[in-house]
């Protein structure tokens, strides 16, 4: 057959990579070089302060500031980010969730001020608030106001910038918090249900025009190594959505029932020890969102081999986006239909993952939905019961993870020899430069403009009133974004869901657990009580799952577990550490602040008096620091390549006998 032309192939996917750090100018740079290497779309990543409604200078953003994201506290800062960028014709994906109405209010405040048509306006604010009960932790508000605030979102968005995406779905973290393909699958569309459902009963929306508001929803997916059983899911996901939406929802028109989803391939997923073998691992999670035409993404975004060291430098993110090149135009991918249709074994697969997740969802429907769901503890529980099995099965090598727990040897890797470690560092002086900003952007503002708009938020969100219109008024009024939240904390107050831990089951151990069963007895019994264990998450880091799993182990284990989930100050972990009379505390820190963080809970034990009790620390932490840690004080500091938990456990004893000696 002849080579086929541009007309024949199909169009490629939108090709992202998931970006910010530092500031808004070092991001705008970050982009406008990435757009030029033949980036389609921008994908922002948000500094955690951001994500959570907290400004720079606010006392849970200490450390935190431009980690693992671009800090936007005001429409300056907007402005900055998107300079030079013409907005009318980018398509942008935000991951911002509970702050996503204010985002999205000052994001739309630029475009206007760039003339840009909001009809032409594209893109994405990801605004799934479930899944960060669930598994990421930016929640803010609890789930009534926030479920309003989304309902609001997508009203305002379908009648005013009609191409925009309100929300994605987003059961990408369901997946890296413990998630099987079904779980995925049900938590999903049952969270897809109650943003409808909200919708619906708002009164926003005329029933002839609720199709269109289902043609909004888009998912935002995992895609991990298990090529096969990934590609099933994706297939089964769009046929429920289908049988959803048609049945449900009364939805005709088959393309507004369409399943439109974007991905990013598993980040949590790679690997520490020998890094290099997470671009294969990369290449093929893509492959399973890409070779199925009839369930393949509109938009991937791929993490880079070394996101398990640190954070990625921008050529590691220009190899990734080159891997989306060459499968899209040398490849011939995008020449043929379906590949996998017809296949027997495929469609058992599917058919297996659609029955399972038809269960799971008609279970959650009963208990009320999933916010009744969330409320409850159910879908937490399940998620970390499922994650415990995982890593059992991860732990005693019934599931190989290469370079990890089996094929161990290796030759020193070139890639990570370099005088940066193979990662971009972020220089602390970026958070003290951003505090400086804020508060000059305080002083120069109209103070009574603010208050005024601020005052109009509240007084607003005390009825029934669509929250945008209010919010685009701050955004013009150059309210912060903290500030914003606050005025929502006034009115809606905040929410600290369940942590999952309680009602979890471990999922059976490596035969070692019984030797540090013994060892925690007889420790506890020569003190005259059982061992205290604190888990803390210091800082606006949400990525719990980690913590979750010490705290399940360590309980079974023996340990009396402490553990009240995320976003402690040092402050208060100190406190809860003096109250509860505990024998270790056990640090979480995934977000890179752990150079504030945790000299600041070590330096408070030591001045309540607890200078025994020993500090063990967690996290994406690079040597250098890691030895850094170590000299100020902390017991033991842990990575991703430690994945024993048990063995981790067995040094936790270790360190409070050398404490206590």
């Amino acid at each position: 057959m002849p080579f086929p032309t541009d007309d024949d192939r199909d169009k490629p996917w939108l090709m992202r990579t998931y970006a910010g750090h530092s500031s808004a100018a070092a991001s705008n740079a970050l982009y406008r070089r990435n757009l030029a290497k033949g980036q389609t779309g921008l994908s922002v990543a948000f500094d955690l302060p951001t994500q959570t409604g907290y400004d720079p200078d606010a006392e849970l953003a200490r450390g935190e500031v431009g980690k693992v994201g671009v800090p936007i506290s005001h429409i300056g800062d907007v402005r900055a980010l998107f300079d030079e960028i013409p907005m009318e014709q980018m398509n942008t994906s935000m991951t911002i969730n509970a702050p996503a109405m204010y985002m999205l209010a000052l994001y739309l405040t630029v475009a206007e001020e760039h003339g840009a048509d909001f009809a032409k306006l594209s893109g994405t604010t990801q605004n799934d608030i479930i899944k960060e009960y669930l598994s990421r932790g930016t929640y803010v508000f609890p789930p009534a106001p926030s479920m309003r605030l989304i309902s609001d979102m997508i009203a305002y968005t379908v009648a005013n910038v009609p191409k925009w995406n309100p929300i994605n779905v987003c059961s990408y973290h369901l997946q890296e918090a413990g998630a099987t393909p079904v779980q995925e699958v049900a938590f999903a569309l049952c969270t897809a249900m109650a943003v409808l459902d909200a919708v619906k009963e708002s009164g926003q929306v005329p029933e002839d025009k609720f199709g269109d508001i289902v043609a909004r929803i888009s998912f935002f997916v995992n895609a991990g190594v298990r090529f096969v059983e990934e590609m099933c899911k994706l297939r089964a996901f769009g046929q429920l959505w289908d049988e959803i939406t048609a049945e449900r929802y009364g939805v005709t028109d088959a393309k507004q029932r369409r399943f439109r989803y974007g991905v990013q391939v598993n980040s949590l997923g790679l690997t520490e020890a020998q890094p290099e073998n997470n671009v294969y691992r990369i290449l093929l999670e893509m492959l399973a969102v890409t070779m199925s035409k009839d369930a393949r993404a509109r938009a991937v975004q791929l993490p880079a081999w070394n996101e398990a060291l640190g954070l990625p430098r921008a050529w590691d993110q220009q190899w990734s986006l080159r891997m989306q090149q060459v499968l899209a135009f040398e490849s011939d991918l995008l020449e043929y239909d379906d590949l996998f249709e017809g296949s027997t074994v495929v469609e058992a697969k599917v058919a297996e993952i659609k029955r399972g997740a038809g269960e799971e969802i008609a279970r959650i429907l009963e208990m009320g939905g999933a916010v009744a769901a969330v409320e409850t503890g159910y879908l937490k529980s399940a998620l970390v019961s499922s994650l415990a099995l995982r890593r059992r099965r991860m732990e005693s090598g019934e599931d190989v993870v290469v370079g990890v727990n089996k094929y161990t040897e290796s030759e020193p890797n070139p890639l990570v020899g370099g005088s940066d470690g193979g990662i971009l560092t972020v220089d602390p002086a970026v958070e003290e430069a951003a505090k400086k900003a804020i508060e000059a952007w305080r002083a120069d503002r109209d103070a009574a403009a603010v208050d005024r708009a601020l005052d109009a938020l509240r007084d607003a969100a005390k009825t029934d009133e669509n929250l945008m219109a209010a919010s685009l008024t701050c955004a013009r009024a150059g309210v912060t974004v903290g500030e914003w939240s606050g005025a929502l904390r006034e009115v809606f107050g905040e929410y600290r869901p369940p942590t999952g831990v309680s009602g979890a089951t471990g999922g059976g151990h490596e035969g070692s657990l019984s030797e540090v069963q013994e060892r925690v007895r007889a420790l506890g019994r020569s003190l005259g009580r059982p061992l205290k264990f604190l888990v803390g998450k210091p800082g606006l880091d949400g990525h719990s799952n980690g913590a979750e799993q010490i705290a399940v182990r360590a309980r079974d284990a023996g340990f009396e577990v402490v553990y009240s989930g995320i976003r402690l100050t040092p402050a208060q972990i100190v406190a809860a550490a003096v109250e509860e009379d505990v024998d270790v505390v056990g640090l979480s820190v995934l977000s890179g602040s752990h150079m504030s963080v945790v000299p600041a809970v070590v330096e408070g034990l030591r001045a309540a008096d607890l200078a025994d009790v020993p500090v063990i620390v967690g996290g994406i932490i690079p040597e250098a620091d890691a030895a850094t840690l170590r000299h100020s004080g902390v017991a033991r500091v842990f990575t991703p390549k430690d994945f024993e938990i048990t063995t981790m456990l067995s040094q936790v004893v270790d360190a409070i006998e050398e404490a206590r000696a």
